[in-house]
């Protein structure tokens, strides 16, 4: 999809929180509309990765994040677990794109099996029946048979499987560099501009 403007975000419970809460800094910075969406065990990981105090209140989240980047309010709209009114949960009023980073074995499972029992499964299963862009990114060493048949499930129904593996060719010299490798990558599939990393090949 090339440009999308609302774009979905999902945080679960795996490790790789830097992934996700810099992905949602670029997509804001490049005025998209983003509908962020978290587990309450990525609360935990935020916490313990970031020192990052997510609130349990969608509202509180989104004040946060809006003084965090200086975007106007609107822009950043959380929505709590169970908020079935919220616009991702049906595919009358879907976002342009959807990402799962990082996603828990357990998420993709989930989605994978259509189960819909929270807003994030709810949100992934829309994109996959009116075929939008979802981007799943797992982060888990290493997998299992039933994580890859699990992947190999979501790819054959349209999903794009993006393992949170940075690449060492542009000579990463802090972690940041690794995050923004990944970071890129899912810009790219999302067809958002970024200056994260210099193109390969590029002078």
């Amino acid at each position: 999809m090339n440009n999308p403007q609302t774009i979905t975000l999902a945080l679960t419970g795996a490790s790789g929180m830097p992934y996700g809460i810099r992905l949602l800094e670029m997509l804001l910075r490049e005025g998209k509309q983003v509908y962020l969406l978290y587990s309450k065990v990525a609360q935990i990981v935020a916490q313990q990765e970031m020192n990052l105090a997510l609130p349990s209140s969608a509202k509180e989240t989104e004040a946060f994040f809006n003084r965090r980047y200086q975007v106007p309010d609107g822009q950043l709209r959380v929505f709590g677990r169970e908020e079935w009114f919220a616009p991702v949960a049906s595919g009358s009023n879907p976002a342009d794109a959807m990402v799962i980073c990082p996603c828990t074995m357990g998420t993709m499972a989930a989605v994978a099996a259509g189960l819909s029992q929270n807003l994030i499964e709810r949100a992934a299963d829309v994109m996959l029946k009116e075929h939008r862009p979802l981007i799943i990114v797992p982060r888990e060493t290493p997998f299992s048979v039933i994580h890859l048949e699990n992947m190999l499930k979501l790819a054959r129904s349209g999903a794009v499987i993006l393992p949170a593996n940075p690449g060492f060719y542009h000579h990463p010299q802090a972690v940041q560099d690794l995050v923004d490798f990944v970071a890129a990558r899912i810009l790219d599939h999302l067809g958002v501009k970024h200056d994260l990393i210099a193109r390969w090949g590029a002078e």
